[in-house]
């Protein structure tokens, strides 16, 4: 059984109603897995008497190795026919990581651990982006990619709400035998996307290829070439610059103010934005073929500077969740723009997963060095200080998209109004 894609925004390509529903599915039970990490992995080490300096060494390595195969993951993207493969292989190494911290807590498995659950980090949130493509084409793109970040946000809520209450409930060890469970529906899922509604060429941003043989290519240097695809990057360094060290200094303030209902007050400032994504990512994706990408993207990227001033100006633990309120709208923007941006830009040249991994390896570097340089501020100059430099920094990657990155919807594809611009663009 199949149906066209008209709703997606094309008219040309089919694929089969159980396709979409199996990625609607592989998207919630993927964010529901890794929902079971991060914060959950230093709680239990910590319960299990880790000192300090271990747990910090065991997560910098996994953010090392999600860094370092980011580019790696994007090349064999490119190349591997089967993208379910990558999907599946990934979620047996995630299975494998649970497993290794639920049953054999020591140092050098953990390590093993966690340093493989990291390079998932680099193919696993692409592959999806690819089969997407594959699936529906670029005309299709944007709106599909909102019902993946919908479906991802509330897997990523579903599997937050459970291993926090099997943690409560039974043990921190419970958590990753819930992770390594939520496996065999993400298989299932997995299994129902049809191969032959995979077209390997869109795929790889090659969109008139789908024969046995790999296609051509662009060479790699011409990615670099591409002012628009760097402009990009770089922005995505800054945002992340300052957004990945926006939480945990807001926690600490929480935590000094409202000690009494802090964890509380800490799960909401995660939430919130998270159901804001869920309820905002479909609009998005279809307003981004009616206005362009451009206009949300600004958006997305306003929204956090605005956010770190209201932690740097305001104390009240609610006032405060509304400033984090705002991470919901720049999560949303980008979780959905990121993707079809690299995909505006790299039709036709075959090297759409290896420019994913160019931008995630952007992004990436930002986010690492955020928090140190954050943490650094604020022991030196206070918490309010640390806030109104990350307000500046992010304004500087806004400004960046104000001034310097173009409209990259395809021409064809644009109306009058997608034409207008927003802010001078040179």
């Amino acid at each position: 059984m199949s149906v066209t894609v008209g709703s997606l925004g094309t008219a040309d390509i089919s694929v089969s109603n159980p396709s979409l529903d199996g990625l609607d599915r592989v998207n919630f039970f993927l964010a529901a897995m890794l929902a079971g990490f991060g914060p959950y992995v230093a709680a239990y080490l910590a319960n299990e008497k880790w000192p300090q300096a271990e747990i910090g060494l065991v997560l910098s390595a996994g953010s090392v190795a999600a860094l370092l195969s980011q580019l790696p993951g994007g090349e064999v993207l490119d190349k591997v026919r089967s993208k379910r493969a990558v999907i599946a292989i990934g979620a047996g190494i995630v299975i494998v990581s649970a497993l290794i911290l639920a049953f054999w807590p020591r140092l050098p498995l953990v390590f093993i651990g966690v340093v493989l659950q990291g390079v998932t980090g680099g193919f696993l949130g692409p592959a999806i982006a690819a089969i997407s493509l594959g699936l529906v084409g670029h005309a299709a793109l944007a709106e599909r990619l909102g019902r993946n970040q919908r479906f991802a946000s509330t897997g990523a809520l579903a599997g937050a709400a459970l291993m926090g209450f099997v943690g409560y409930l039974v043990s921190y060890q419970a958590i990753f035998l819930i992770v390594a469970l939520l496996g065999l529906p993400l298989f299932f899922a997995l299994a129902r996307i049809r191969a032959v509604d995979i077209h390997f060429g869109r795929s790889c941003g090659a969109p008139g290829h789908h024969g046995i043989e790999q296609p051509s290519r662009a060479g790699r240097k011409l990615l670099l070439k591409d002012s628009r695809l760097v402009i990009f990057a770089a922005s995505l360094f800054l945002f992340q610059l300052a957004n990945a060290s926006v939480l945990p200094l807001a926690g600490e303030i929480l935590v000094r103010n409202s000690q009494a209902h802090s964890s509380l007050a800490i799960s909401a400032l995660i939430i919130v934005p998270q159901i804001i994504v869920a309820v905002m990512a479909p609009w998005v994706g279809r307003q981004a073929q009616g206005w362009g990408r451009r206009p949300l993207l600004l958006i997305g990227f306003a929204a956090l500077p605005i956010r770190a001033l209201g932690f740097a100006l305001i104390s009240d633990p609610l006032l405060l969740l509304a400033s984090q309120a705002l991470d919901g709208i720049s999560a949303t923007a980008l979780g959905v723009l990121t993707a079809l941006i690299i995909a505006d830009l790299t039709g036709s040249t075959g090297r759409f997963n290896l420019a994913q991994g160019i931008v995630g390896t952007a992004s990436g570097i930002g986010a690492s060095i955020s928090t140190t340089l954050s943490g650094l501020v604020a022991e030196s100059l206070g918490s309010t200080t640390a806030f109104l430099c990350i307000a500046a920094i992010a304004s500087l990657g806004t400004l960046m998209i104000w001034f310097l990155m173009p409209e990259t919807k395809p021409p064809s594809e644009r109306t009058k109004t997608d034409r207008q611009s927003v802010g001078p663009v040179p």
